[in-house]
């Protein structure tokens, strides 16, 4: 494929994806990181958000829960602490845990963990975005 490279997403279980992409967008820590064939060489922390990426022309989506990315030699290498295609995520139980993470948000107490349900929110949102439901 002219004006591709390599986008490999693992995660610790295991390989999620590896193929040819035309181009890249990744959620950086900074903000948007858009990648394209012959990048400069760079490493950047993720956050929680979506990867979309073009694959055969057609825009493709990946939910990622943190991580880091390394681009080198034509290759884009995604380091995530969870991560689902699109098409493998769950999209009902997306919802649940949004729900239930708004709802731990909403009936704050002494013992809440406010920072594990914030995140357990952008994690369902994430995941709900990727798999291109409304948040």
């Amino acid at each position: 494929m002219a004006g591709a490279f390599s986008l490999q997403i693992v995660s610790p279980e295991g390989n999620v994806l590896k193929e040819e992409v035309e181009f890249v967008i990744l959620p950086g820590e900074a903000g948007e990181l858009g990648i394209l064939p012959h990048h400069t060489a760079l490493i950047s922390g993720l956050k929680i958000g979506v990867i979309r990426y073009t694959l055969n022309s057609t825009v493709k989506r990946a939910a990622v829960a943190g991580g880091f990315v390394e681009v080198v030699d034509n290759s884009a290498i995604v380091l995530a602490e969870t991560a689902e295609l699109s098409e493998d995520i769950d999209i009902a139980r997306a919802m649940e845990a949004k729900e239930r993470a708004q709802k731990r948000l909403a009936a704050l107490s002494s013992d809440t963990d406010v920072q594990r349900a914030e995140l357990a929110l952008r994690r369902a949102i994430a995941r709900l975005s990727a798999a291109g439901e409304k948040k």
